[in-house]
């Protein structure tokens, strides 16, 4: 599943995404093979869905980076 930053934020490294992700900002589906693409989504909706890794986009939506959902 891959995920863009929502209400206008974006983050310049995969630490800061990290940190955002564990803290439980949204982010917003990107994945229109998903049937929620383009809803809000957190950490937490995300533990009990069965995915163990999601990829983000970042840096004006031109890099992206993996992250393991533990």
């Amino acid at each position: 599943m891959t995920l863009t930053p929502a209400y206008g934020r974006d983050y310049k490294s995969k630490k800061a995404i990290e940190e955002a992700f564990n803290n439980n900002v949204d982010f917003i589906i990107a994945d229109i093979t998903n049937p929620y693409n383009g809803k809000p989504v957190n950490k937490s909706d995300l533990m009990g869905t069965g995915e163990r890794e999601v990829f983000v986009r970042y840096g004006n939506l031109r890099k992206i980076t993996s992250i393991k959902i533990k």
